[in-house]
């Protein structure tokens, strides 16, 4: 099966635990990957205007990818989607920080995009308000279904010979 990583907002400004950073690094060993940052911009996105703080207006990701879009809100940006689209991939697997807020924007993107987003449930850590993430991912299976974790894709990734 042809796959992606897609890694969210894994950068110092969300402060991702060690645990995280060093499994998603084992996954994206394996196969490609591309990744999301989010920097602030103000006249992009009105975070410290409506919410009272904002992300960091440089930043970089924690894990080494092929590419790094970066976004200046919760979702996705088109170029990150039309990058995803020309792989030509079955699935993308979509892991990184916040998994009620920017993950879940990143499945909806890629669903409405016409891609099939697959949650990598065990490399995902939620906001404040859920550090756990089991909200995002009961959302996730609520609205696209497909979830898994590091554990199955490495071992379908050994029985596929990659």
């Amino acid at each position: 099966m042809q796959q992606v990583l897609l890694i969210v907002d894994v950068q110092s400004t969300f402060s991702p635990p060690e645990w995280l950073v060093d499994g998603i690094r084992l996954l994206s060993a394996s196969i490609p990957a591309v990744a999301s940052v989010e920097l602030h911009d103000e006249q992009v996105t009105p975070f410290q205007r409506q919410l009272g703080w904002h992300p960091a207006s440089e930043d970089e990701c924690l894990v080494e990818v092929d590419h790094v879009f970066v976004k200046h809100g919760y979702g996705q940006t088109s170029e990150a989607i039309a990058h995803l689209k020309q792989m030509g991939v079955e699935r993308v697997l979509v892991c990184g920080m916040q998994t009620e807020t920017c993950v879940l924007a990143a499945g909806f993107a890629l669903f409405d995009a016409g891609l099939c987003p697959t949650l990598v449930t065990d490399l995902t850590v939620g906001s404040s308000l859920d550090r756990s993430g089991k909200l995002g991912i009961d959302l996730w299976k609520h609205h696209f279904g497909n979830v898994t974790s590091r554990a199955e894709v490495m071992a379908q990734l050994m029985l596929a010979g990659q």
